[in-house]
């Protein structure tokens, strides 16, 4: 029969495992480090995957595909019910990290992610963390080289975090869609001293211009030596 169904494009795939984890039939398992439509007759067509994806992977196709099949997914899922163990590991799952009362502690030893994931490519575009908070958009070398970037830098903000180098990637089509479609009340920069890092200073201001939004923005460059040596 000729239906809607999901397409995967594994090349644009990051293997993050987000949409599998968002397929309530289990119709998407990862394969060699990719997403892959396993069973199109577990696949119901409401694309429950589609917002999950953080690179825009998935979109749907009308084909030729068995019909949607909810007995087998029903007998699926009672078998994988009762095969799991009590307690699970959701890597990919996007959450706000709520912080209570507790013992006091030095302040450079007080951890301040607000969110998770952190990974820019792996943040989803329409997470709900995102409502009304303050971005810091951070080189993954400074956590390192900067002593205070928790409590001074990433303490009250939204952190994402990736290397323009080594992940190869232009971060400013993702980060525009983060904030056209969210409501960001301003943007930190944390890149290091190092050329490379200024990849990741241009994504954020390509994406800002493109977004047609006027948001407060600020760059911090931080020193090999970690010091911060410039604030503009």
């Amino acid at each position: 029969m000729i239906r809607k169904i999901i397409r995967i494009d594994e090349e644009k795939c990051v293997g993050c495992g987000a949409c599998a984890e968002a397929c309530h039939e289990g119709a998407i398992e990862m394969v060699n480090g990719k997403a892959r439509l396993m069973r199109e007759d577990y696949c119901d067509g409401l694309g429950d995957c589609l917002p999950a994806c953080p690179v825009d992977a998935i979109s749907f196709e009308e084909r030729e595909a068995p019909a949607y099949d909810e007995k087998a997914v029903a007998a699926s899922k009672k078998a994988v019910k009762a095969s799991s163990p009590a307690c699970g590991c959701p890597v990919s799952e996007s959450r706000s990290i709520e912080r209570g009362e507790r013992a006091p502690v030095p302040s450079a030893a007080v951890s301040r992610p607000a969110q998770w994931p952190v990974q820019i490519r792996l943040v989803p575009v329409g997470a709900p963390f995102f409502d009304g908070a303050d971005l810091l958009i951070a080189a993954d070398c400074t956590a390192y080289a900067y002593a205070a970037m928790h409590e001074e830098l990433m303490r009250g903000r939204v952190t994402l975090i990736g290397c323009p180098k080594l992940d190869d990637a232009d971060y400013a089509e993702k980060l525009e869609k983060i904030i056209s479609g969210n409501d960001i009340k301003s943007v930190t920069v944390a890149r290091m001293e190092v050329p490379c890092c200024g990849g990741m200073e241009q994504a954020v201001k390509k994406a800002l211009q493109s977004s047609g939004k006027f948001i407060p923005w600020r760059v911090v460059v931080i020193s090999t030596g970690g010091e911060v040596i410039r604030e503009m």
